[in-house]
């Protein structure tokens, strides 16, 4: 298993898609978003089946990431409850893995327990 994550996003649109990938990508929070094509979502929402096209955003980055990640997208995001799932990587090809590990900031380093 590796600190490596892929987080899962969806989104209404491509702008806001590209707002959010670019802010985690400059703040060096991912490594690499992917947007993918229009796709159907159908879902449950306030008792209702909702049946929405949305797009989807892949982020790649680290575990101790996430919580800065799940708290900017929130900050940028237009939905009330966007998706935001985190997924670990548990293997990967040693270049990629490097490249990623190189790509995003370090974790502020935790304080010490007295």
């Amino acid at each position: 298993m590796t600190d490596k994550v892929v987080i899962m996003v969806t989104a209404a649109n491509r702008r806001e898609c590209r707002k959010i990938a670019r802010h985690l990508v400059e703040a060096k929070l991912a490594a690499c978003v992917n947007i993918a094509q229009k796709m159907e979502s159908i879902y449950s929402w306030q008792g209702k089946i909702a049946d929405e096209k949305e797009f989807l955003l892949l982020i790649k980055s680290t575990r101790e990431l996430f919580p800065e990640i799940a708290a900017a997208i929130s900050s940028l995001h237009s939905y009330h409850t966007p998706e935001i799932i985190c997924l670990p990587i548990i293997e990967g090809s040693q270049n990629y893995m490097q490249w990623l590990s190189e790509s995003v900031k370090q974790p502020a380093p935790r304080a010490a327990s007295v």
